[in-house]
């Protein structure tokens, strides 16, 4: 079966489970012409120019696979045949079909996606490798939730309902040949089939697979079971035969005494749906009453409830047995009556009503707009397929022909707008679309999300702000000394990780204000004279309780708190603490008194701090004239703002100091401060080309790293000011900087600004 669309061919090429190269057996082609037989038998509704593309894929196929076995011998080209087959009787479009025939090409004989665009389009080599990436996931765990959300990945991953429809169709073959597998996998395979695939198949609508998928893996996973059900149904089914024949008869006779044009097929109950009801409700065989039923179809909406009215006319109904999902259709469109009648003997009966466009649907779910389209190319009616939902697919896959499109329509409708990922222990965790690896690791405990420090991505390094996507292994490196970070709220998505990021940046601020309101305290007690903080000693209970009615403070944590975020004054505090000891007994020491007042800062009524950067939230250095260690600074305790810094001779500060004097604090550098300090600086320049890139190379030379530049919004001069915000680590760095600026022949000058510089 040679062609010019022959693979490569690879020594290397993996051979697939069960499978062996060796030449063909004369049986073995005979298997592969019968399979092929049976395929194109099904495609008389395709186009000659589609039917063409679909044998070039099956050529290029068997070529691929050619040598290999499956378990049972056959070639390994009947199970894509088979696949393309079950495809067909869904009346998939012809780029479904060539995927279908070269989903295996890929993984099992080493064909890339390069080559399949090539030979193929784009099209069918995007749904080849959907299948490919599914192929990869594994279930392992039998948890329902987790089953759910592994269903629910799936679907996601899928970008075109197509890759779905395929990989069901692959797995009901794989299925239907499980018996030559060996009986070690049957148990996984099976379980996966029931928990993960035959539920994606209601879900879709595609009962019939739906039905077949559950009765096969039944078949495997309980064999014994299975066996004596199977013998159990075929006698009842031959002692009920006269029963259901009369039936029938008198059905039949009742619709053509109404003149109503009907098709009635019988329904039997599959072995899995009898088993579970037997399982559920604690049944006996004998007590499972609905085995038979019947299916009435007829031309039109209205004429199901005339149905209903004749067979209720005919025997009595079940009390409580009557499902209208007509009116009210499943979510995956499904549409029929339901009613359950006492028939003769007492036996009970279902009967089920609908249209032929509802009965397409019922089937093949999904797959019914390709049907329906097949069978019905002019038809232009409004409930051509009797519910909304799927109406509103039609209309979508009629105006745009994009599965894409299509498929996200009824993702919609499926599940919420969702990403699916695993843990590295392959727990399923579901987090809204545009979630980062922040919101993962706070969704998987609050200690996690805090003590985040990087992350890996299917064991990539990554930055924490990467969007995660559907089926990544996701796993968070945490430290015991990482902290939140405020830049996290700029890009997480979940309430969960933004309120506990927030939750620690509140507690933190609180902290370190408490902790400086007790430095606060403190020295404005040495300035009145007592050296010892009244601590936790019961005997200063009763002096603490006072002060705190003083004050309107809760506790002893708000009063310090307080007085860090500039709420109260430390010194007026000190000087009622230091009284209400005075009433105990307790005299300021004169000597420390002396010793303080003289040494005191000249513009503060209490002692100074010691700043060297680390203080965080509780100390504010002014952007009006951001100060640099190496300035002479004073602190100010803005009302609920905490320490503002600001340099001594800030215009600012000074009209403040004039309003506000008892609210500055003596304040000072530390020897070595432990990080940079934003200043602000105006550089005057030539305008020229590359003037911008000549000024930054000279601050970078300077180790000066810029933080925020200004150009200002006027037009360009000659010359223009450059404002920019650099980052360095005193005042002699920024001497450095400034020098190295004012060497370069494009600047005019560059000189520090006191103005404030936004940034």
């Amino acid at each position: 079966m040679g062609s010019s669309l022959k693979p490569t061919p690879r020594k290397d090429a993996p051979v697939p489970e069960g499978g062996q190269k060796e030449a063909r057996p004369p049986a073995a082609v005979t298997a592969a012409s019968a399979s092929l037989a049976g395929l194109t038998a099904k495609l008389d509704y395709l186009t000659p120019s589609d039917y063409e593309q679909v044998r070039q894929a099956y050529r290029f196929a068997d070529e691929a696979h050619l040598g290999q076995l499956r378990n049972n011998g056959e070639p390994y080209i009947t199970h894509p045949i088979a696949v393309a087959t079950q495809c067909a009787e869904w009346k998939l479009d012809a780029q479904a079909l060539m995927a279908a025939l070269l989903h295996d090409a890929m993984e099992d004989c080493g064909v890339t996606k390069a080559e399949l665009i090539e030979r193929f389009g784009s099209p069918v080599a995007e749904l080849v490798d959907g299948l490919t990436k599914l192929d990869k996931l594994q279930f392992n765990t039998r948890e329902e939730n987790q089953a759910e959300s592994f269903r629910k990945m799936l679907l996601a991953m899928a970008r075109d309902v197509r890759v779905i429809l395929i990989k069901l169709a692959d797995r009901t073959h794989n299925m239907r040949t499980l018996s030559d597998v060996p009986r070690a996998k049957w148990g996984r395979i099976s379980t996966e089939t029931q928990d993960i695939y035959a539920p994606i198949a209601h879900r879709l609508g595609l009962n019939q697979t739906y039905r077949e998928l559950q009765d096969l893996a039944f078949r495997h996973l309980h064999p014994w079971r299975y066996a004596t059900l199977s013998k159990a149904v075929a006698k009842a089914r031959s002692r009920r035969r006269d029963l259901i024949q009369k039936v029938q008869k008198e059905v039949e006779a009742a619709f053509a005494a109404a003149h109503m044009n009907v098709r009635i097929a019988g329904r039997e109950k599959t072995l899995y749906s009898i088993y579970r009801k037997m399982d559920s409700k604690n049944l006996s065989f004998a007590q499972v009453t609905d085995i038979y039923g019947f299916r009435v179809l007829v031309p039109q909406v209205t004429d199901c409830y005339t149905a209903l009215g004749i067979l209720h006319q005919l025997y009595k109904p079940v009390p409580g047995k009557f499902k209208d999902h007509i009116a009210i259709a499943k979510l995956n469109g499904y549409q029929s009556l339901h009613t359950t009648l006492v028939g003769p003997s007492g036996v009970n009966v279902e009967f089920q009503m609908r249209t032929e466009a509802m009965h397409i649907v019922a089937e093949s779910g999904v797959a019914a707009h390709w049907l329906y389209k097949v069978k019905n190319p002019d038809d232009t009616s409004s409930d051509r397929l009797g519910t909304q939902w799927l109406q509103s697919l039609l209309d979508i896959q009629d105006e745009t022909r994009d599965a894409a499109e299509f498929w996200d329509h009824v993702k919609v409708d499926l599940f919420p707008d969702a990403v699916y990922v695993f843990t590295p222990k392959s727990q399923i965790m579901a987090l809204p679309r545009g979630a980062t690896v922040v919101d993962f690791a706070y969704a998987i405990h609050s200690n996690v999300g805090d003590r985040t420090m990087a992350a890996r991505i299917n064991g990539e390094q990554v930055p924490l702000r990467t969007e995660l996507k559907n089926g990544d292994v996701v796993e968070v490196v945490t430290a015991p000394v990482s902290a939140p970070n405020p830049a996290w709220l700029a890009f997480v998505r979940t309430g969960r990780a933004r309120s506990k990021i927030r939750h620690h940046l509140k507690t933190l601020a609180q902290t370190e204000s408490e902790e400086l309101g007790g430095k606060l305290l403190a020295q404005a007690l040495r300035a009145e004279g007592i050296e010892h903080f009244p601590d936790d000693d019961p005997a200063y209970e009763p002096i603490w309780e006072k002060l705190l009615r003083f004050t309107g403070s809760k506790n002893r944590q708000e009063l310090l708190t307080d007085i860090g975020l500039g709420k109260r004054i430390a010194h007026i505090v000190a000087k009622r603490l230091v009284h209400l000891l005075a009433e105990k007994g307790e005299r300021p020491d004169a000597l420390l008194l002396t010793r303080e007042r003289f040494t005191a800062h000249e513009t503060t009524s209490q002692g100074s701090i010691t700043l060297d950067g680390s203080e965080n939230a509780s100390v504010q250095f002014a952007h009006c004239c951001r100060p640099i260690p190496g300035d002479a600074i004073v602190g100010y305790l803005g009302r609920g703002e905490g320490l503002v810094v600001h340099v001594q001779d800030c215009p600012i500060a000074k009209k403040l100091q004039h309003k506000d004097s008892e609210r500055f604090i003596g304040v000072e550098w530390a020897d070595e401060p432990v990080r940079a300090f934003e200043a602000g600086i105006v550089v005057t320049v030539t305008n020229g080309k590359g003037v911008l890139a000549k000024v930054a190379a000279a601050l970078a030379a300077a180790e000066a790293d810029i933080v925020h530049i200004d150009m200002g919004q006027e037009a360009p001069h000659d010359d223009m000011d450059l404002r920019f915000v650099v980052a360095v680590r005193d005042a002699s760095h920024l001497e450095t900087a400034l020098r190295n600026l004012n060497r370069n022949p494009s600047v005019i000058r560059a000189s520090r600004s006191k103005v404030a510089t936004s940034g």
